[in-house]
């Protein structure tokens, strides 16, 4: 359980027992749910048949616990915090934000810094958005159900449009949409070997690199890449359809 609140928290947002793994940043309304460090083998093992060399090999990884949030960024989120709307689907408030590079995502970043929480807000690495995406660190390929098709809007089933967040069941950590919908930008630089020679603690990525990594894939990808252990990549400067974000919070050392 998390032994660490936002100063912004009254006590109706805490449980009863001071340890709620649920709250919401004031000012936008952005929903986060905390989960509990731990350790697990990152990458693609022998319950995933689609395996990919740059998903290999599986490898031992433990990460401090973390808020993340509940769904992707929407759009109502973004325009509260900085005043626009950048996505191609100007859907409704509660779509995800899309179309922003991740360059961008540190314009939000910046802003929800400046409220001074006693939190520093970030992008997840790669290592902890895998370890959120399969419920700490579960054998599962699909965040929130056993096939692509449950858990994940993808290019199938969309219609080739974003849905509104939350509309496909949660994982078991209450964490929506970590398959499908919009691609997330993460913190690493991204390495196809990486995984040869990741730390076990909190692994940061490349030091270097010209592309950032990015997980979960989207309304407009392939059912194959919203695997929870898929890598795929970008320029951090680019912008496309079906580019999103999910932030995380961590207290600071």
């Amino acid at each position: 359980m998390p032994d660490f609140f936002p100063q912004s928290l009254t006590q109706e947002t805490i449980s009863p027992d001071g340890k709620s793994k649920n709250w919401q940043e004031p000012l936008s309304g952005m929903a986060f749910v905390w989960v509990d460090g731990g350790c697990f083998k990152m990458g693609c093992g022998i319950w995933d048949i689609d395996c990919r060399s740059r998903e290999q090999p599986e490898h031992e990884v433990c990460v401090d616990g973390f808020w993340i949030g509940k769904f992707e960024v929407t759009q109502g989120e973004w325009k509260k915090l900085l005043g626009c709307n950048p996505a191609l689907n100007k859907l409704s408030d509660r779509h995800p934000v899309d179309r922003i590079s991740w360059l961008d995502t540190q314009d939000i970043i910046e802003r929800l810094n400046s409220r001074k929480y006693g939190l520093r807000f970030r992008l997840p690495t790669e290592a902890e958005w895998e370890f959120a995406a399969r419920g700490r660190g579960r054998p599962e390929s699909f965040a929130g159900g056993n096939s692509a098709d449950e858990a994940a809007w993808h290019l199938n089933n969309s219609g080739d449009v974003p849905k509104a967040v939350g509309t496909k069941p949660a994982n078991i950590l209450g964490i929506h949409d970590m398959s499908g919908n919009v691609r997330e930008w993460v913190e690493d630089w991204y390495d196809p070997l990486y995984y040869q020679i990741s730390p076990a603690h909190n692994p940061q990525g490349p030091d270097t690199g010209t592309m950032r990594v990015t997980r979960g894939g989207s309304w407009n990808s392939s059912a194959h890449s919203v695997r929870t252990v898929n890598r795929t990549w970008n320029d951090p400067t680019s912008r496309f359809a079906g580019y999103g974000v999910r932030l995380v919070a961590v207290p600071f050392p």
